[in-house]
């Protein structure tokens, strides 16, 4: 099977208009001419269709000169201590953002309590909730979570 028969992804076509883009803001294109090739881009069907859009910007491969890379693949866990790590990881990159959620009430929560002149309800506290068990979950589970996405 040829260039002129593998059709093109939406992929494909992204990256080649994220490059044509990225050459309009440089300056290398111009306006008129980065809306021609746009306009080819996401109606290429094939690879044979995107050769050419690329091939006299300086600092882009062409389609056909590229090389595919092989993606890292992902070590097994080997030790318990590798899976506490990548769920620590897990937890710390939606825990950091949460937390910043339950910041923000409980500054709210501060401000109107300290206008009203006495002590409101806390109700921030709620907000602990889904942390909580979520952590819990985390880092007490049975691990069939991470099971199911290793087998992906």
């Amino acid at each position: 099977m040829g260039r002129e028969d593998m059709r093109a992804g939406d992929g494909d076509r992204k990256q080649v208009a994220d490059q044509l883009k990225t050459a309009l803001d440089e300056g290398r294109l111009d306006l008129s001419e980065y809306d021609e090739r746009i306009q080819r881009t996401y109606a290429a069907k094939t690879y044979a269709d995107l050769d050419g859009l690329l091939d006299d910007l300086p600092g882009t491969v062409p389609v056909q000169h590229s090389q595919i890379q092989p993606a890292p693949s992902a070590a097994p866990a080997g030790t318990p201590v590798d899976g506490a790590r990548s769920a620590g990881r897990q937890v710390a990159q939606w825990v950091g953002p949460y937390a910043g959620v339950i910041l923000v009430c409980t500054l709210i929560w501060l401000i109107t309590s300290v206008s009203s002149g006495h002590l409101q309800y806390f109700w921030p506290v709620w907000m602990l909730i889904p942390l909580v068990l979520g952590v819990a979950g985390q880092v007490f589970g049975d691990g069939r979570g991470r099971d199911r996405r290793r087998r992906r």
